[in-house]
């Protein structure tokens, strides 16, 4: 566990390609997307929050507290990253945060470890996470020095892509290795979007398990 660095799930989507509602609370294997990704995080991570929007009552079962956007709008994961940032800069002693999707049951159990590594001689810069040659925004590190930079993307410039506030900063990508189950490779960022996705993910947690 690096206890100095703040874990921020993203869980705020819209879910529009799975017909609305959370995709973190779909069950996989017995239990929810986001248990999942939570078994795999927390331990990586000192505090842990989850960031959504709309009635907080609904991950009661995650057992985690639940920030909604201080931007106004559905601002996507980039709100939902500056209001981690916030939160953390105000709630802990925490100097960074690293963020994880909430709908990728399979995250690496390194992801915090290798991320900091990568940025400890490099005091201010982001860390993304990257692989099978792909970077990932989304799954990142994030000095909270740099939370009233990130603020003037979405609220003043109306800039609502990760990647493009990733590129106007310092930032070092870091190669994650693909998982091999069954004699495949697969992304360990593998995220759900589909109902098709759902059920790779069922075998792939199923191949895992033999």
């Amino acid at each position: 566990m690096t206890k100095d660095i703040a874990g921020i799930i993203l869980a705020g989507g819209q879910s529009r390609r799975m017909g609305g509602g959370d995709k973190g609370l779909l069950a996989l294997g017995g239990r929810s997307l986001l248990d999942h990704v939570v078994a795999r995080f927390a331990p990586q991570v000192g505090p842990l929050v989850l960031s959504a929007n709309r009635d907080p009552a609904r991950f009661a079962g995650v057992g985690l507290p639940v920030v909604a956007d201080t931007v106004k709008g559905f601002a996507g994961p980039l709100a939902g990253i500056l209001t981690g940032l916030e939160w953390a800069a105000a709630n802990t002693a925490c100097e960074a945060v690293v963020t994880a999707e909430g709908d990728t049951p399979f995250l690496p159990e390194n992801l915090v470890e290798r991320l900091a590594a990568a940025v400890d001689e490099r005091p201010g810069a982001i860390a993304v996470a990257c692989s099978g040659g792909k970077r990932h925004p989304t799954f990142a590190l994030w000095p909270l020095a740099l939370h009233d930079a990130l603020r003037r993307f979405p609220v003043d410039e109306d800039v609502r892509r990760v990647s493009a506030s990733i590129d106007r900063h310092d930032f070092v990508d870091v190669e994650f290795s693909m998982l091999i189950s069954g004699g495949h490779l697969h992304d360990p960022f593998f995220n759900i979007n589909t109902s098709d996705d759902l059920a790779r993910a069922e075998r792939l947690l199923q191949s895992m398990k033999a």
